[in-house]
């Protein structure tokens, strides 16, 4: 069996490492934030090019004080992808804030641009693109719309580790970038976690209070704040393993390279990626007409795979209060409907990922 990713083998690569941190914090005494926390703040901003980084519980907690940083709350919007992982929703409503989605581009699954500004109203305060998959959203072309409308933006870079938007990592392009940690990411912790980047001092400034039951100093509350730190073992792990990322991300780079040659003249609808994008394949999703049909096919040969996603937001019962028609959105739809994400991670040989694609070309 060739498992959709192995979650075991980056860690076995790394056990003496990872063990040596971990032993590190346990002898140190300070499990709540502290040096460890702090130096992997340090270190992560710097490799994202960022001039800040605060480090929070989980990836939902990220993108959720994000949009507090920046003032949002009840009564007021915030563009999203329709096409997304539910958390990029939840967060805006976590705020009491409005989730406004407008439709991806096919070719590359993220938010079309050209759509935004027909979605913007004067309660609009924030424009949310996911960099889905591991590709980054056209930023550029987001970012002037932006500027021009007086509108923050707050990138989800939960799959995006590394990918760089012209050549620039993502990081810092607009207002803040929102992390998560959890296991699976190309940069992943032994469980959740978190973090936002940024260049705005401000909004680093207020992360820290509100992440911290809104005190910065002991016992002295300024705000109304949450719980959401990552704990120094979390913290020592993502170091050891932030050095190993820029080469685990050449490996994903190369598997899908492979993907890419050997699965061109099937009829499944491949990845497109722009002459600006550098992703880091945190998934090579696929499309087919008869994706269930193709997916049991691959499960009888021994080849895992996941469906990201098979329910659009807008579709999901969490959501059913909005109103949405089921057919609202209807690209989401035919998305979540033909999506399949085929086995990819650095650790992934390239002699099972031949067999994947013989198993795909014999199934599709």
């Amino acid at each position: 069996m060739i498992p959709f990713l192995d979650l075991k083998a980056p860690h076995v690569e790394l056990r003496e490492e990872i063990a040596e941190a971990i032993a590190r914090v346990v002898d140190s005494g300070w499990y709540i934030l502290g040096p460890e926390v702090d130096a992997f703040e340090a270190e992560y901003a710097q490799w994202c090019g960022a001039a800040h980084c605060v480090s929070v519980a989980n990836g939902l907690d990220a993108l959720h004080l994000a949009l507090r940083a920046m003032e949002v709350g009840p009564g007021d919007e915030v563009i999203v992808p329709s096409n997304t992982y539910i958390a990029t929703w939840l967060a805006v409503s976590q705020c009491g804030a409005t989730p406004v989605p407008v439709e991806p581009v096919e070719g590359t699954y993220n938010l079309d641009p050209s759509l935004i500004e027909a979605a913007i109203t004067p309660r609009t305060r924030v424009i949310l693109p996911v960099h889905l998959y591991g590709q980054p959203a056209d930023m550029d072309a987001i970012l002037v719309i932006a500027r021009k409308r007086g509108l923050r933006v707050l990138e989800d870079g939960a799959q995006a580790h590394g990918a760089r938007y012209k050549g620039t990592r993502i990081g810092g392009h607009g207002d803040a970038v929102a992390w998560s940690f959890y296991p699976g990411k190309n940069l992943g912790a032994l469980g959740d976690g978190g973090a936002v980047t940024t260049n705005d001092p401000t909004i680093a400034d207020r992360l820290r209070v509100l992440r911290n039951y809104g005190s910065r100093v002991k016992y002295v509350n300024e705000v109304q704040g949450w719980n959401s730190r990552l704990d120094p073992v979390q913290a020592a792990v993502l170091r050891v393993k932030l050095k190993h990322l820029d080469a685990w991300n050449v490996r994903r780079a190369a598997i899908a390279r492979q993907y890419l040659d050997g699965l061109a003249a099937t009829d499944l609808v491949l990845p497109e990626v722009p002459a600006w994008a550098e992703p880091v394949w945190h998934l090579f999703v696929v499309r087919h007409a008869q994706r269930d049909a193709l997916q049991a096919k691959l499960t009888e040969a021994g080849v895992g795979s996941l469906i990201h996603y098979p329910i659009p937001p807008h579709r999901q019962a969490a959501y059913a209060e909005a109103g949405f028609a089921p057919d609202a959105f209807p690209v989401a739809s035919r998305m979540a409907d033909a999506v399949l994400s085929l086995p990819m991670g650095p650790h992934l040989h390239m002699d099972d990922a031949a067999r994947v694609m013989e198993a795909v070309r014999a199934a599709a």
